[in-house]
């Protein structure tokens, strides 16, 4: 079966991507642009998580017949507490996603960002670790981010790619909202199960978008 452009010996590393909502793909499509020399990024049109994933890895061909040369599969949401008794069922899926490829280790990244992706996005701008448990907290932090850019709205990838352009900024101050955890008990700063499962079950605040950022960062070297 021949091979999609950008697949195995393009030199670019291979990634899809699985979006909660409109604004995770409006910056995933940042990403895809920005990062568009060292990755192949692609996102279905449809949102959805891990149920999605598993549905297309099992029916879509774009994602049943190429899976071997995909390097990296990617979960960008939310992390809430509504969502904790779901833990265990989506790292089955994990399980069976990182079963794909010619190793059979593909990489899983979470994508995680403490009750809206707005704190996220909040980063960009500036440092701090407000309570995002109840939907007002949420509101606040997305009336925060119309403070900085009145145009924004959910999705909008104009004015996400603005604000994403300063993502060294955010990488930087994302570093310490997840730093800052490990006084409350956090396993340890390295992407690892135990450490995520943590903080999926903990729902402090935090972000770890940047460790993406980073690893893109690190293919352009």
């Amino acid at each position: 079966m021949a091979r999609k452009t950008g697949g195995r010996g393009s030199g670019k590393v291979i990634i899809r991507v699985f979006c909660e909502g409109e604004s995770e793909q409006a910056y995933t499509e940042f990403l895809k642009h920005k990062f568009s020399d060292v990755a192949v990024i692609e996102y279905p049109k449809e949102t959805g998580l891990f149920d999605r994933a598993s549905d297309r890895f099992a029916k879509d061909p774009l994602y049943r017949d190429y899976k071997e040369v995909i390097n990296e599969i990617w979960f960008f949401f939310d992390v809430e507490t509504k969502d904790i008794d779901k833990v265990n069922e989506r790292y089955q899926i994990i399980k069976r996603l990182r079963k794909f490829g010619r190793n059979k280790n593909t990489r899983v990244r979470l994508l995680m960002t403490t009750g809206c992706i707005e704190y996220w996005l909040m980063l960009h701008r500036r440092y701090y670790t407000p309570s995002l448990q109840t939907t007002a907290e949420k509101e606040k932090v997305i009336s925060d981010i119309k403070v900085e850019e009145p145009l924004y709205k959910k999705g909008n990838k104009e004015i996400t790619a603005k604000i994403a352009k300063d993502y060294p900024v955010a990488v930087k101050n994302a570093k310490k909202t997840l730093a800052r955890l490990l006084d409350e008990g956090m396993p340890g700063l390295e992407d690892t199960d135990v450490r995520n499962q943590w903080l999926l079950r903990k729902c402090m605040t935090f972000s770890n978008v940047f460790e993406a950022i980073e690893f893109l960062e690190s293919k352009e070297r």
